[in-house]
């Protein structure tokens, strides 16, 4: 780690400090409180401690909750009602769930001292691409914020935006959650009409955005782009930013801990490492040396005490630098190699061409077939495409899943106003592999 002298030390004792806090609050659990019993938290090291899993949380979730009135079968019914999004469960704690893109969701419970370390970074550590603006609009008054993305679940960007929506009355009208299942169109016209000012999405689609706003359907222009989950590739960044005209700031997040790193003025993501830790590891969860793509990377959430997340694996490679950044932050710099899913291009009704958000189609799969391990494959370009699925081993293998699997991407592919096309399905599940070293699950053809 590097920085200005006694700003390492410092952000080191604060680690420290916090990490010993939050191991005495994980003694409430019964999970940890058996682990740790009597030991001496001050010399424990946190590399002592076991790797948790989403499996494990999920299969014995009771035994990593610090309240005993959270229940997983109360919170999983919380998550089938979409009417009670963003709702303080118990009168007192924030919940959403993953997508499940890893294999199975998970459900995460925020207690109300994580949450305001959440809205802390996210008032102080965002870096404002127009600072002058914010001189005078620090709280973002004055925007029109559009979120584009998965909205059909308790899912963390979506729960966040509701939650800020319940709690400041004046941002019914000022920021929306706008569905990427929706047909593209209909996706369009809702943003023509809101005129957002800021837009935060997936980088697939802003991408998407970008595009429609060349061809002149979409005729907002956003002021800025904010996008996060998924990897931002340069040619893609600079696409986005060509076609707006505006400056576009990516994050780093997950649904263990919303905040991870913030990119900076000179694009570059800096860890939060004063409230999360990550650990780069290889594929024996062995330390990886800075400079060098990890295998995974376990995550430590130091300001969640009501579920303690210690050594979370979370599946994502990333690179911690070994230089400094020239913005001035002590705090590390990270690269991270995340799901690069490709968009698909398949044909429409009347002769043209629609594109698929490989985010969109995942979700669909997953919400409305039940399929979790799978590979979608282009097998052609335009104008003949036809589509493959390919099923992994912990997919349901069945005639009546395999039909289930055809109807539910045939009606999606309907819906967003495209023309049938071949759609096989096997077991077979080829590698490809994107620069995370996990396998694409969209893959357009080329």
């Amino acid at each position: 780690m590097y920085g200005k002298p006694g700003q390492t030390e410092a952000l080191a004792a604060l680690q420290s400090k916090r990490l010993l806090a939050l191991l005495q609050a994980a003694r409430a659990t019964p999970f940890y409180g058996r682990l740790l019993g009597e030991q001496d938290l001050e010399t424990l090291r946190l590399r002592a401690l076991p790797v948790l899993s989403k499996t494990m949380l999920m299969q014995r979730f009771e035994q990593f909750v610090a309240d005993p009135q959270l229940t997983l079968a109360g919170l999983q019914a919380l998550c089938r009602d979409p009417q009670r999004v963003a709702e303080r469960y118990l009168g007192r704690y924030t919940v959403w769930e993953s997508s499940g893109s890893s294999g199975r969701a998970g459900i995460y419970v925020q207690d109300p001292a994580a949450m305001a370390v959440y809205d802390n970074l996210e008032a102080t550590r965002r870096q404002s691409p127009r600072p002058w603006l914010r001189l005078w609009d620090p709280l973002y008054l004055s925007e029109r914020f559009a979120f584009v993305g998965a909205v059909d679940g308790h899912f963390a960007s979506h729960v966040s935006v509701q939650r800020l929506r319940q709690s400041q009355a004046w941002m019914t009208r000022q920021w929306r959650s706008f569905s990427i299942l929706q047909p593209t169109p209909e996706l369009l016209n809702q943003l023509n009409a809101f005129a957002p000012s800021i837009i935060a999405t997936y980088p697939t689609a802003a991408l998407l955005l970008a595009q429609a706003f060349e061809r002149g359907e979409l005729r907002c222009r956003p002021q800025e782009i904010w996008t996060g989950g998924e990897t931002l590739t340069a040619p893609m960044r600079a696409r986005i930013t060509s076609a707006f005209g505006c400056a576009l700031r990516n994050s780093y997040g997950a649904s263990e801990f919303l905040a991870v790193a913030w990119e900076c003025a000179q694009g570059r993501l800096h860890i939060n490492a004063d409230w999360v830790l990550l650990e780069p590891v290889d594929a024996a969860l062995q330390p990886v040396a800075a400079g060098q793509a990890s295998h995974s990377t376990l995550l430590t959430n130091l300001a969640n005490h009501v579920q303690p997340l210690i050594r979370f694996d979370l599946g994502d490679s990333i690179t911690l630098s070994v230089q400094a950044c020239a913005c001035g932050s002590h705090l590390p710099v990270v690269e991270v190699q995340g799901r690069r899913d490709d968009m698909l291009n398949l044909p429409g009704p009347d002769g043209h061409s629609i594109s698929l958000l490989p985010l969109a189609l995942t979700t669909v799969l997953e919400e409305g077939a039940g399929l979790f391990d799978f590979q979608l494959q282009q097998l052609q370009p335009l104008p003949d495409a036809g589509l493959r699925l390919s099923l992994g081993a912990g997919a349901d293998h069945s005639a009546a899943a395999r039909t289930r699997y055809r109807r539910v991407l045939r009606d999606f592919i309907r819906s967003q106003g495209g023309a049938d096309c071949p759609i096989s399905v096997g077991a077979d599940m080829p590698r490809q592999l994107g620069r995370s070293g996990k396998h694409k699950r969209v893959v357009a053809a080329h």
